[in-house]
């Protein structure tokens, strides 16, 4: 039972007692707690600095995730480049390979070309030679004596000159060969230097990206473990803010019971004054017992326990009125893409409708629930106020507060009615009071 109604219930059974019991007076009860006009304000202002505090770690959190977000993007481009340079260094590599290969194989057939020409002019030097011996019958002075007449040493003659001209044109090929295959020998050689220098490169652009990536790594790893102590830095002082926020309620609960007691008393003194004015002039009989008023805040009680009865509920864009849920309906986007239209609940508009329909009609529009109410700093916020969120575009979520640091909403497509813990990024700087 919250502490407020304990109170009056207490309160509510001195009345009885007082009055009901044979008309005895007895003495009034003490006076609760009355705090100092001090309190209260000393009170507001601590949870309104906790509030700033909130306020402004919220706004550095939100620039430290869009800095983690940049950086993220800034690794997955570095990541990238680190791609590209593996690839072009194997490119490389597969280019230098081959270009090796080519140059071995030019160098080996510039090797088998230069053997070919020396084995040639030793087998032109050996014609040679064994030409001009004396009793060769190859090349020498005999072979042209011993023919058997000058047809046929004629002959013999142009086989000589055939064959000795046909080593040499042999000879003369096989050098055009060397050189060819020379100059492809150097071009290789050439070839496999420059891949060889872009493999270099390759190898170097690959340390470089490697090193660039790990960098922007550690800039993230960096950022990520400033917003973790960000997030701790702002829970703790959300904790500070709750704590603050319960004792100005804390605090106004007291001031409230007080003054409730100041008018029981009230109503005490003037019952006794009554009686003894009836007592004087000869009445009698015992008075009727006067009723205790209903207690404070069961309105909002009431309130409160028309939205938590609808807990579980699912979400349904557009739906919920005065009467309870509703089917939703089509929003051309998100509410229809998880079939809010064949759904029967609420919408965080149409929730607040329902819980408030005893109080007050309320538009299905989160931006005029802004303005239906008073608007009280949130630092002030109890109990029984809605909460909002948005921005320069304008409202797009209430809900309502519980008290503790916890709310009741319908959340979005997808969820179901639920407590959740109030948040406070991009929360409305006031609450709306309907009543009270």
């Amino acid at each position: 039972m919250p502490r407020g109604r304990r109170g009056l219930t207490v309160s509510a059974l001195t009345l009885v007692i007082l009055f009901g019991a044979g008309g005895t007076g007895l003495a009034a009860p003490p006076p609760p707690p009355n705090p100092s006009d001090s309190d209260l304000s000393n009170s507001k202002a601590d949870a309104n600095a906790k509030a700033g505090e909130v306020g402004r770690l919220t706004n550095q959190l939100a620039q430290a995730e869009q800095k983690l977000s940049q950086l993220q993007d800034d690794v997955e481009l570095k990541q990238e480049e680190a791609n590209k340079a593996l690839v072009d260094l194997q490119s490389a590599q597969d280019a230098a390979a081959q270009a090796e290969n080519d140059a071995k194989a030019a160098r080996t057939e510039a090797d088998a070309a230069a053997a070919a020409i020396e084995k040639a002019r030793n087998d032109l030097k050996t014609f040679a030679s064994a030409s001009f011996q004396q009793g060769s019958t190859v090349g020498s002075l005999s072979a042209y004596l011993s023919a058997d007449s000058p047809k046929d040493m004629l002959a013999r003659a142009q086989l000589l000159d055939a064959v000795g001209g046909d080593r040499l044109n042999a000879l003369d090929r096989l050098q055009q060969a060397q050189t060819a295959k020379s100059n492809k020998d150097s071009a290789a050689r050439k070839a496999a230097e420059i891949a060889q220098q872009k493999q270099d490169a390759a190898r170097q652009a690959k340390t470089s990206a490697d090193s660039a990536q790990a960098r922007a790594i550690s800039a993230q790893d960096s950022q990520a473990t400033q917003n973790t102590q960000l997030e701790k830095s702002k829970s703790d002082v959300e904790q500070q803010l709750y704590a603050a926020q319960a004792k100005v309620s804390g605090l106004q609960g007291q001031r409230q019971r007080y003054q409730d007691w100041l008018a029981e008393k009230q109503r005490e003194d003037e019952e006794r004054a009554r009686q003894a004015a009836l007592g004087s002039s000869g009445g009698g009989g015992r008075p009727a017992s006067k009723p205790a008023a209903g207690p404070a805040g069961s309105s909002i009680e009431a309130v409160i326990a028309r939205a938590l009865s609808k807990i579980g509920l699912p979400y349904a864009w557009g739906g919920g009125n005065a009467s309870g849920p509703t089917r939703g309906i089509r929003d051309g986007g998100v509410a229809d893409r998880y079939g809010d239209y064949n759904k029967i609940g609420f919408d965080c508009s149409g929730l607040m409708i329902y819980a408030f329909a005893g109080v007050k009609g309320l538009p299905h529009y989160s931006g005029y629930q802004y303005t239906a109410g008073r608007r009280v700093p949130l630092s002030q916020m109890r109990r029984g106020d809605m909460l909002f969120w948005g921005g320069a575009g304008g409202i797009h979520h209430v809900a309502l507060y519980l008290g503790g640091g916890q709310m009741v909403e319908a959340p979005q497509s997808g969820l179901r009615v639920r407590i959740a813990p109030v948040r406070y990024g991009g929360i409305m700087p006031y609450a709306t009071r309907l009543i009270g």
